[in-house]
């Protein structure tokens, strides 16, 4: 019995087909990222990977879910994702709404950060993952030996260095706030996250390509 979210496993499978759409320069990028994530499991046996963006309300939640399917999807075992910011907001509704679009089951867990920050419960029917918005140093999050993927150009420049982290990529994304309050809205979240979602399906065929044990 295949324990995806039926709606989650029909994008999944549309989106696996577009990766032979990512740019060349895009892919040069992503590879690098591939290729720590493999060695880091091929030397330690796991490979934790933190989503940094300065809020952490969309792009690093949509590629901490994404990047964990892309896993469980290529079947690499030892990865686990993380999200972060420079600060701490919340895990923005537009960004749930669009996740429970592609498919992903969620539901509010509890607000002990806040009522304004809530828990949000996000389960793949294979994989479930906690998310509320923190700071990438926040205790739920690994303190050393992570590779760090900045999803913003803005977290990119104001965090240069990113204590604890191993290695540091930028894998940027245009943010979709831009479409905040506009009819566009829904549209250009999808599109984010289908985006978010190709890249992260190749990201993790390739780690699957690269890693020896």
């Amino acid at each position: 019995m295949n324990p995806w979210n039926p709606r989650l496993a029909e994008t999944t499978a549309r989106l696996l087909e577009d990766t032979a759409s990512v740019s060349e320069e895009r892919k040069s990028e992503l590879n690098a990222l591939a290729q720590w994530t493999a060695e880091s499991l091929d030397e330690r046996g796991q490979a934790d990977l933190i989503f940094i963006c300065t809020h952490n309300s969309r792009r690093s939640h949509l590629s901490q879910v994404w990047a964990q399917v892309g896993a469980d999807v290529a079947g690499v075992k030892g990865i686990q994702t993380f999200s972060g910011g420079t600060e701490a907001t919340a895990c923005n509704p537009r960004t749930v709404a669009a996740m429970q679009r592609a498919g992903f089951e969620v539901a509010q867990q509890d607000t002990i950060h806040g009522e304004t920050n809530p828990t949000y419960l996000v389960s793949t029917g294979l994989t479930d993952m906690a998310c509320f918005s923190k700071k990438y140093g926040d205790e739920s999050n690994p303190s050393e030996g992570f590779g760090a993927v900045m999803t913003c150009s803005s977290a990119d420049r104001s965090c240069p260095l990113v204590y604890g982290a191993d290695a540091r990529f930028a894998i940027p994304y245009v943010d979709p706030k831009v479409s905040d309050g506009t009819d566009s809205e829904a549209a250009t979240y999808d599109a984010r996250l289908e985006q978010i979602g190709t890249e992260m399906l190749y990201l993790m065929g390739q780690v699957a390509a690269r890693v020896k044990r």
